[in-house]
């Protein structure tokens, strides 16, 4: 069995952004050799989320205003996290709803994705660094 392990880093220069990721994912998968096995995608950091789904842009706006009234980002005082110092207590909220990670079957060499499915960062606290896992196994 093979095994592949990548970070990806995004250093995304608004709070909150949606990056359809799915092309590095696939040239991960081109690197590793695997055609048969899984992929796992995982945000590394807690204000930070991996997800699939439609690369639409209607959607990715309802998704920015359904989590802005899940957990808004003001007033910042509403957070007990953020009585540490931060201002990112509605971003570690948005992450949980979000989902930290995704894991995708490859098969014949190719993502084996539904139809219109692609893998997306969500970043909820941007302005710096922050690093995706791809971890690859399989024959």
């Amino acid at each position: 069995m093979k095994s592949y392990r990548k970070e990806l880093w995004f250093n995304v220069p608004t709070r909150r952004a949606f990056i359809n990721i799915t092309p590095q994912v696939e040239d991960c998968l081109k690197e590793s050799g695997v055609r048969e096995g899984l992929v796992l995608v995982n945000a590394m950091h807690i204000t930070a989320s991996v997800f699939i789904n439609d690369n639409e842009s209607g959607l990715h706006h309802d998704y920015e205003t359904w989590l802005e009234k899940l957990a808004p980002h003001e007033p910042v005082s509403q957070y007990h996290h953020n009585r540490t110092g931060e201002d990112n207590g509605d971003a570690h909220l948005k992450r949980q709803v979000m989902g930290r990670e995704v894991v995708v079957a490859i098969t014949d060499g190719q993502l084996d994705f539904g139809t219109w499915e692609r893998i997306f960062y969500g970043e909820f606290d941007g302005r710096r660094k922050k690093r995706v896992l791809v971890k690859i196994v399989g024959e």
